[in-house]
């Protein structure tokens, strides 16, 4: 079914004009979901893009804030508030829940101190009955918590792309899942206990306490949660460094990815990052026996280390890669902002893979991260819609494995 044809019946007959989509009034959104989970999608504002049967996170946060009676636990990388933004609307939500007496965990990675907006941390902290705790990740597996995921009373939560960041939710193109399906929501509620367990262990110079060992995880169909590290995950929790590569050798005519930077290699600084040909190794091998390789990246993933592997990939029989760059927005330059930051896949419209992580080393391999996969042709149609949409829009590109590309430097203008 093509993305015009699943706008329509979404919108009962408005009209919209081609594939790259058009601005779309919220007033006319409704909700993509199947049984279990819904689709929630952040469309950058000023572009040309338009996923009108999709609703924005800030609504659906604010949802669940709203809704909740006993408990909110958040896992987040960073925090960066803006007044007047989509997030300090969902802030003023947050507050109301602990005004209310709701208990709120907030998790938050050490790293990403130096990220966050130290009015945003004060904001968190004077909120009633919300405790904030910061998480050395290093000290665990070795990475960072760059998950971004919340539950609600242990019956509903949010994974995906989306930071706790105002330009995440404005700016950047995202893309996550609101689930109420009972086995995942105690899975991701798994996860963060056992990352505030692992904080308090720290905090009190005790060694991090491993999960109790139970049923491997092994889950073949349905929808499911992966993780990683897996050495950190909780009985029942798939490992996502073994997943992927198997989800990708199973893939037969066409697997079509979404991400904000791809590469072999470690993140770090030059000439510190080893090589991590896990993923590289999968495509590589899904390519050579024919299927059909799409991969679009955004414009941070053209710097000097890493451009030449997505050169290398690109030379591949069956491999396209293209590149998005999209429109500054209306009111200049914003740094951190204006990119593609989604990280999905979606596999001969059988298999949808929604996530955090990044696809280099030191996101499945030692990272605190967060992967569904879901079993369900019309999520992965809806997935690879989203994909078509930007692959065949104004802002994609081929790769040109001939050129040169500008250093991203996406802090600067």
């Amino acid at each position: 079914m093509t993305l015009r044809m699943t706008f329509n019946r979404a919108l009962r007959g408005v009209r919209l004009a081609g594939l790259a989509g058009v601005l779309v009034s919220p007033l006319v959104q409704a909700d993509f979901a199947i049984p279990g989970f819904e689709l929630v999608h952040s469309v950058p504002v000023d572009s040309a893009l338009g996923t009108a049967d999709l609703r924005a996170p800030g609504p659906v946060w604010s949802e669940l804030f709203d809704g909740a009676q006993h408990r909110i636990d958040i896992g987040q990388f960073y925090v960066a508030d803006r007044p007047g933004s989509a997030l300090d609307r969902v802030l003023q939500h947050l507050e109301a829940a602990g005004k209310r007496g709701v208990q709120i965990r907030f998790l938050l990675e050490e790293k990403g101190l130096k990220l966050s907006e130290p009015a945003t941390l004060e904001r968190l902290r004077a909120i009633p009955n919300l405790t904030l705790r910061v998480l050395p990740y290093a000290r665990v597996g070795g990475g960072i918590i760059h998950a971004k995921y919340l539950v609600v009373d242990g019956k509903q939560a949010f994974v995906g792309s989306q930071n706790f960041d105002w330009r995440s939710l404005e700016h950047i193109h995202e893309t996550g899942l609101r689930i109420s399906d009972e086995t995942v929501v105690a899975q991701v509620q798994a996860i963060f206990d056992q990352d505030w367990q692992a904080q308090a262990a720290l905090a009190q110079g005790q060694p991090v306490p491993l999960p109790a060992p139970g049923e491997p995880a092994v889950r073949r169909r349905g929808n499911y949660l992966v993780a990683s590290p897996q050495r950190y995950n909780p009985p029942g929790v798939g490992d996502s460094q073994q997943e992927l590569p198997r989800l990708l050798a199973a893939a037969q005519r066409e697997v079509r990815v979404q991400l904000l930077d791809y590469a072999p290699l470690s993140y770090g600084p030059e000439g510190t990052r080893p090589y991590y040909p896990v993923i590289d190794t999968a495509l590589r091998t899904a390519a050579a026996r024919g299927v059909s390789i799409k991969l679009l990246v955004s414009d941070w993933n053209t710097d000097r280390v890493e451009l030449p592997y997505l050169k290398s990939l690109a030379l591949l029989p069956n491999v396209q890669v293209r590149i998005v760059t999209l429109p500054q927005a209306a009111q200049g330059f914003i740094p951190y902002a204006r990119v593609i930051h989604s990280k999905t896949m979606e596999i001969d419209g059988q298999v949808a893979w929604v996530g955090t992580s990044n696809w280099l080393g030191g996101y499945l391999d030692n990272s605190r991260n967060l992967e569904v996969v879901l079993h369900d042709t019309a999520m992965a149609r809806r997935i690879g819609e989203l994909h078509e949409q930007l692959w065949a829009g104004p802002y994609a590109k081929p790769l040109d494995v001939t050129a040169e590309y500008p250093e991203p430097h996406p802090g600067t203008p």
